[in-house]
């Protein structure tokens, strides 16, 4: 999703090749790590509102211009 909005080249890399492809960081990206905002939301006395992160990036409600510090080179 992120790299097709950012017009980038992405492939599905095999479970096995992870490490190999990422270095030691693809341990990481390997790992099935749940995440929830559940413990944020109270420390802060927080709720979020709006869509969420993938509902945003489909939207397109943002733009990537060649403008955009951010992404400077990643045309």
């Amino acid at each position: 999703m992120i790299g097709r909005a950012l017009h980038l080249a992405v492939a599905s890399i095999a479970p096995s090749d992870v490490a190999s492809h990422f270095g030691w960081i693809g341990t990481f990206f390997g790992m099935d790590l749940a995440a929830t905002s559940t413990t944020t939301q109270a420390l802060l006395h927080w709720t979020p509102v709006g869509p969420t992160l993938s509902q945003y990036l489909d939207s397109r409600a943002y733009s990537v211009t060649s403008q955009s510090p951010t992404y400077v080179g990643l045309r």
